[in-house]
């Protein structure tokens, strides 16, 4: 796709000819006559870059690219043009933000030269972003609050021995980056960690992946031999099947396991780490997990907190998530208003750092505003809104796409009056008129739990 670009100059000739310019050589452009053109632009057109005119009437460039620095609103480059430059003007620019400097009358080799050179500066700023972002949700844990600060301790300390980890916490808290901090911080850093959600593996083949298989001259290998020398991450451990966790006992204990059809004993070079978000406990009594398998992988137990339980850092993980979203989904970075803020720390998060998560990229992908505002956050997190929200609710819907709309008006009404019936589905199918089972469709397409009324 061909990158885009805003021009905003109040000169209508040189936007025509930087323009023409710019689409011989497969550009795609927009144009803004001022500041409050160029400020809807930025929002519709979503540039890529910005070429911005410092001289124009009433508010000019410079004061533009202050408000954009100040706000923190543009997560694109900005190139300066100006007809009367000087070494002043360009290094007070490029203070507030500006990528570069350009004086007119322009020189297309230049102007081309310095566009080029910006957006592959920026790709490549962006991909870095990227890759640090991966490296981050997969190594690092981030958070100050009291629980969290134990948290990292922990992983500190059992990172460097080899001993078996049982990671427990509730859904959606981070278990698996816990996980994947702990393999950074072992000798098997250098190896791979093979991630494993049991879950979604059948019964009747988890043994077959798991340990690999043999079959005439065919030799499939498991997971086991996948993760040779590194780590194995068994996420859900407890969905394994009886007959598996024997296997699996087996194996740890011998430190060697044989592939499933085969003869051969291979040796076990891999250090374990497992995690649940059920009843350890229930699930011995239950008899859905053996005690003795509980002995072998439970050597260094480590408990993931939720997020409820660290309401100070909320904040930073949720500009954590924003950056991450805006970055992967090539969106501009939006920050939350302060009591905006307020609304999430007041949230219980049942769902943890996933539900937090998700509901950054809905309010990031779906809003176009220049900030989120308490309003948004409010009708997302499901709160009960007054007159006052539904006015701004329906001001909302009218710059949406119909279909955006109505899903923004059936989730907000239908959360509303999942409130008040406390939670109960069926008294909210007779609320709303609907038959059962395409209301429970209907919240699950919209993403509302409907546990989420419950008192």
């Amino acid at each position: 796709m061909s990158k885009r670009i805003l021009i905003v100059d109040d000169e209508p000739d040189i936007r025509q000819i930087v323009g023409e310019i710019l689409e011989d050589e497969g550009y795609t452009v927009e144009y803004a006559k001022n500041a409050a053109e160029a400020r809807e632009c930025r929002l519709e057109f979503n540039p890529e870059l910005i070429l911005l005119d410092i001289w124009m009437p009433n508010e000019d460039g410079i004061e533009l690219l202050k408000s954009w620095h100040k706000s923190q609103q543009v997560s694109c480059p900005i190139i300066m043009i100006s007809g009367h430059g000087n070494v002043e003007t360009a290094v007070e620019t490029l203070k507030f933000g500006a990528q570069d400097f350009l004086e007119k009358p322009l020189s297309t080799a230049k102007l081309l030269i310095t566009v080029e050179r910006t957006l592959q500066s920026e790709s490549l700023k962006k991909e870095n972003l990227k890759l640090r972002g991966q490296l981050l949700l997969g190594t690092e844990i981030i958070g100050d609050s009291a629980p969290l600060t134990e948290l990292k301790r922990q992983i500190r300390l059992l990172g460097p021995t080899d001993g078996a980890v049982f990671i427990t916490g509730e859904p959606g808290s981070g278990k698996s980056t816990v996980a994947h901090a702990i393999h950074a911080n072992s000798h098997r850093r250098n190896s791979q960690l093979v991630e494993v959600s049991l879950a979604a593996i059948p019964p009747e083949t988890l043994a077959l992946q798991l340990f690999g298989y043999e079959k005439g001259d065919v030799t499939t290998p498991g997971f086991f031999e996948q993760a040779h020398g590194g780590t194995l991450l068994l996420d859900e451990l407890l969905d394994l099947d009886m007959d598996t966790q024997a296997k699996l006992i087996s194996a740890l204990q011998e430190s060697s396991y044989i592939r499933v059809g085969g003869n051969t004993q291979l040796p076990l070079d891999v250090r374990v780490i497992s995690t649940t978000s059920q009843d350890l406990d229930v699930a011995i009594a239950e008899g859905r997990l053996r005690e003795d398998l509980l002995y072998r992988v439970n050597v260094l137990p480590i408990y993931v907190p939720p997020l409820r339980d660290s309401p100070n850092d909320i904040e930073l993980f949720a500009q954590h998530f924003m950056a991450l979203t805006a970055n992967r989904e090539n969106l501009p970075l939006r920050n939350y208003e302060p009591d905006a803020i307020k609304w999430l720390k007041q949230h219980d998060w049942p769902g943890n750092l996933r539900e937090l998560a998700n509901l950054t990229f809905r309010l990031l992908v779906l809003n176009r505003g220049e900030s989120i505002s308490a309003d948004e956050t409010k009708l997302a997190l499901g709160k009960t809104l007054t007159r006052s929200d539904n006015d701004g609710l329906f001001s909302e819907c009218l710059e949406l796409d119909i279909r955006h709309a109505r899903d923004l008006f059936e989730e907000a009404y239908l959360r509303h009056h999942l409130i008040e019936v406390g939670g109960n589905v069926g008294k909210l199918a007779e609320v709303v008129g609907m038959e059962r089972t395409h209301l429970y469709r209907k919240l699950k397409a919209l993403g509302i739990d409907p546990k989420s009324g419950k008192s």
